[in-house]
C-alpha cells in the first residue's frame, strides 16, 4: 500500500458503543476508513476476506473466539492484515499471549483517539504499536517467558541498525525513533526494512522477540 491511500480498517469489538466510537473516529479522519465492523470472532475468514482490511482493530476480550485466538487465526491464513490489539486491561500474561499470536501492537482502550490513529499508521507502516504503559511491560515479558539463546548467525547488522533495534524493543513507535536519533521517518523506515530482511523476520514483533532471545541489542 502507498502512503498516499487511506489505510483500511476492520473493527472486531463486542462492545456496539465502543464499536460506534472507534467507526466515527475512523471515518472521520482523513486518511482512514472503515471497511467492516463485526461484534465477534466467530466469522473472522468472511470478515476479513468481505472487509479486505490493512488492519484490524481487534478487542481481546470477546465471546466466542476472544481475540487472541482470532488474532491466531487471521495472521496465520491473511499474514500481511496487521493487527492491533486493544483491551481495558495491562494484563502481563495477556499482553505475552497476543504477542505470540502475531499482534503488531497492543494498546488499551483509554487510548486518545490521536493516538489510537498513530499506532494504526506505525503498524501499517511496519512498525509496532505500544500503549506507553505497555510498552515497559514487553521486554520484561519477552525475557521473562522466551529463554535466551546463543546467536546463531552474524546478521551483519550495522552500528545505526543495532541502534534502532535496541528502540524498538523499547516499545518505540518509528516517529518517536526518528525524533529520538534525529533522522528523517522515511529514513528510519529504510533502516527497520533492512533489519527485517537481515534478520528473516516480517514484523517489529517478530524482530523484537529475535533481538531479546539472541541477546542481539
Amino acid at each position: 500500500m502507498s502512503d498516499n491511500k487511506e489505510i483500511r480498517i476492520a473493527i472486531f469489538e463486542d462492545n456496539p458503543i465502543m464499536m460506534d466510537a472507534y467507526r466515527s473516529i475512523l471515518n472521520g479522519s482523513p486518511g482512514y476508513t472503515c471497511t467492516g465492523s463485526f461484534n465477534s470472532g466467530n466469522n473472522w475468514k468472511h470478515d476479513i476476506e468481505k472487509s479486505k482490511p490493512d488492519v484490524v482493530l481487534m478487542d481481546i476480550e470477546m465471546t466466542g473466539i476472544n481475540g487472541i485466538k482470532a488474532t491466531s487465526l487471521i495472521k496465520e491464513t491473511f499474514p500481511q492484515v496487521k493487527i492491533l490489539m486493544q483491551t481495558v486491561f495491562e494484563d502481563d500474561v495477556k499482553i505475552f499471549e497476543a504477542l505470540c499470536a502475531g499482534a503488531n501492537g497492543y494498546i488499551l482502550k483509554s487510548t486518545s483517539a490521536v493516538k489510537m490513529l498513530e499506532a494504526i499508521t506505525d503498524v501499517q507502516h511496519g512498525g509496532v504499536a505500544f500503549n506507553p504503559a505497555v510498552a515497559a511491560k514487553v521486554v520484561v515479558l519477552f525475557q521473562k517467558f522466551i529463554a535466551p539463546s546463543a546467536t546463531l548467525n552474524n546478521y551483519q547488522l550495522t552500528n545505526r541498525e543495532k541502534e534502532i533495534l535496541q528502540l524498538l524493543t523499547e516499545g518505540l513507535p518509528m516517529p518517536r525513533i526518528a525524533e529520538k536519533i534525529f533522522l528523517g521517518y522515511e529514513t528510519v523506515r529504510g533502516y527497520v526494512k533492512s533489519i527485517y530482511q537481515k534478520l528473516h523476520v516480517a514484523s517489529a514483533t517478530e524482530a523484537v522477540a529475535k533481538a531479546l532471545k539472541e541477546k542481539l541489542v
